[in-house]
């Protein structure tokens, strides 16, 4: 009866990790959550945002010491992020650093499967709609590449003035197993926005990873046994 809820705040302290782990007093509590998201919008919605929305970043994981703050950049091509000789990602520390006046250990993962990753699905749906392609079209490539990935099942939803038209309308397609309810289902979520002429269009991803017990470290969605491309990571 139409009970929404965002499957990774559903999942968070059952099955999933937290994206901001650190401990706080009350009286500072606030000021810190202020932070993170303050941390998350300036890369989100930086000045280069072109080049780090095409750089694919899935998510930001904040870690506090009490001397400094460990920022986590989980990217599908992490060299956009970094720069030549590391230059760019010095800059960006550089600029976080001045934001939150703490010290920053800023830190870049390589995001192994990109097709299996929703936030990913989402921007790469939103940059194509932006562009003028078909949503159906799409919608429908989107699927197939997500399920070739070696996913389990995947779901989008898209609302708002779809192929121009005058009234606003929700479209949804899926393939696959999408059992939301299930807590030990690896359900990957993932909402953007594409920018298009007529207005804007919510696209929201869900995508089924398969069970948080089959896969150790990297492991396959599918198979549950470990990925075969190595994971690269990056610190300053």
């Amino acid at each position: 009866m139409g009970q929404k809820v965002n499957p990774i705040a559903f999942r968070t302290g059952v099955t999933r990790g937290w994206g901001s782990r650190w401990y706080a007093s009350k009286q500072d509590f606030s000021d810190l959550l202020v932070e993170d998201r303050k941390i998350r919008e300036f890369i989100t919605k930086h000045p280069k945002k072109s080049q780090y929305k095409s750089a694919g970043i899935d998510r930001i994981e904040i870690e506090r010491t009490r001397d400094e703050v460990r920022v986590m950049l989980y990217v599908a091509r992490p060299g956009l992020i970094i720069g030549k000789k590391g230059q760019e990602i010095e800059i960006l520390q550089a600029e976080l650093q001045n934001l939150v006046g703490r010290r920053i250990n800023l830190k870049v993962e390589e995001v192994g499967r990109p097709e299996l990753q929703a936030q990913l699905v989402a921007e790469d749906i939103a940059q194509q709609l932006a562009k003028r392609a078909s949503f159906r079209r799409t919608m429908k490539r989107m699927l197939e590449q997500t399920m070739d990935a070696g996913a389990k099942g995947i779901k989008i939803q898209m609302a708002g003035r779809l192929g121009g038209a005058e009234m606003a309308r929700r479209e949804k397609q899926s393939a696959g197993s999408i059992p939301l309810s299930t807590l030990q289902a690896k359900i990957d979520y993932g909402f953007t926005e594409a920018m298009t002429p007529q207005g804007h269009i919510g696209i929201q991803v869900w995508i089924n990873q398969g069970t948080y017990g089959d896969d150790n470290d990297g492991a396959d969605a599918q198979t549950g046994q470990a990925s075969k491309k190595p994971k690269r990571s990056y610190k300053r």
